[in-house]
């Protein structure tokens, strides 16, 4: 919800407040940054920049010295590009659909490569645009989700003419478990990145997201590209979250109510109150991005008390327990919090069974959003 809506009806008469905190988000960068310099520091905002607005969040990311931007569609890099400086470059890591190359080649969108039909395409775009393309090539290390093989690896050295079209700017691979920091499998990809690395001696490599970024120097080759650490999640277990907070989420109170022992709370009756409770029903449900996997499990939080979630989420509100609470501490209009300083978006995200990238990516856009 735009600020202008907000104007029009009065902040107070909105449901929900997203807060995003734009300094924060700069500071996370440039300690990213700082932590993988010599290499240089991009930034991934696909999904309009993980939910948060892509035309707000990258404008303040090129603010900090950001220049490479990730998404993962071209459509993405289309609505981009006019948020950002002319020496801003754009990567779309999905690469390109068959008829997306014309206009990629004239705006100066660079596709990651994944696979000989999409480099087939792309040197042809070069042919008819009469000049060598810029493209990433991105090798599968390990994760099997995208990415040359080591079959396509050798075909390209085999035969140089393949790449005769194209501007390589970086080889490219993803690490599919780089928030795990003792798991094996990064050892695997980075050897198998290295491996790679020698086989194309002149062309830079770009290795680590976020999680890789914090496994070390190894990782970082001449690029990085965090995404969720700059919005200040959590991109490793090992070790407390050294990022700032980004975004807090309240909503507002509906209604009060107290109800005896044995009433029936929410769908399917699936909650029923042992005690006297009371309860407060919230103004907003799963489809603002609160799963419905939160039922009987998540909480808000207000005046430092954990709030828990009672009885099933629903589209447009859930149910919390406010009995220890103060009587009247909440009504109509109170605010309670569901991201902020009394819990974390990873703690949403455990309580929900999911990772914070889904809760982050599934704020709704019924939310007032406030940009610090």
């Amino acid at each position: 919800m735009d600020a202008s809506v907000a104007n029009d009806i009065g902040e107070d008469a909105l449901s929900g407040i997203l807060s995003i905190d734009l300094q924060a988000l700069q500071a996370n960068y440039r300690w990213l940054a700082g932590r993988a310099a010599p290499a240089v520091c991009g930034a991934v905002v696909k999904a309009n920049a993980y939910g948060l607005g892509a035309d707000r969040v990258a404008p303040a990311l090129a603010a900090a010295g950001c220049r490479h931007f990730f998404v993962a569609h071209l459509l993405e890099a289309k609505n981009l590009k006019r948020h950002l400086p002319r020496d801003a470059k754009i990567f779309v890591l999905n690469g390109l659909m068959p008829g997306g190359e014309p206009y990629a080649a004239l705006h100066g969108i660079i596709p990651v490569i994944n696979s000989m039909t999409q480099l087939s395409n792309w040197s042809a775009a070069a042919e008819r645009h009469g000049a060598r393309l810029p493209a990433v090539l991105q090798f599968d290390t390990g994760m099997s989700r995208l990415g040359l093989g080591p079959e396509d690896a050798a075909a390209l050295l085999e035969d140089r003419k393949l790449l005769r079209n194209i501007d390589v700017q970086f080889i490219m691979s993803h690490l599919a478990s780089a928030d795990e920091s003792l798991n094996q499998q990064n050892a695997a990809q980075l050897a198998a990145m290295q491996a790679l690395a020698a086989r194309f001696p002149d062309t830079k490599l770009c290795f680590a997201n976020s999680g890789g970024v914090l496994l070390g120097s190894d990782f970082h080759g001449d690029m990085v590209r965090p995404g969720i650490a700059v919005y200040g999640g959590a991109a490793s277990d090992g070790a407390a979250n050294p990022m700032k907070p980004v975004v807090q989420l309240s909503v507002r109170v509906i209604q009060t109510h107290t109800v005896p022992a044995g009433t029936l709370i929410g769908y399917g009756g699936s909650h029923r109150a042992a005690t006297e409770m009371r309860l407060a029903t919230l103004a907003a449900g799963y489809a603002d991005g609160l799963p419905r996997s939160l039922s009987d499990r998540g909480a808000a939080f207000a005046m430092g008390k954990r709030l828990p979630i009672i009885g099933r989420v629903s589209m447009d509100s859930m149910t919390i327990d406010i009995s220890s609470l103060p009587e009247g501490a909440l009504g109509l209009g109170s605010l309670v919090e569901l991201i902020g300083p009394d819990q974390a978006l990873e703690e949403i995200a455990v309580d929900a069974g999911t990772i914070s990238y889904e809760i982050l990516t599934g704020l709704g856009q019924r939310y007032h959003r406030q940009y610090i």
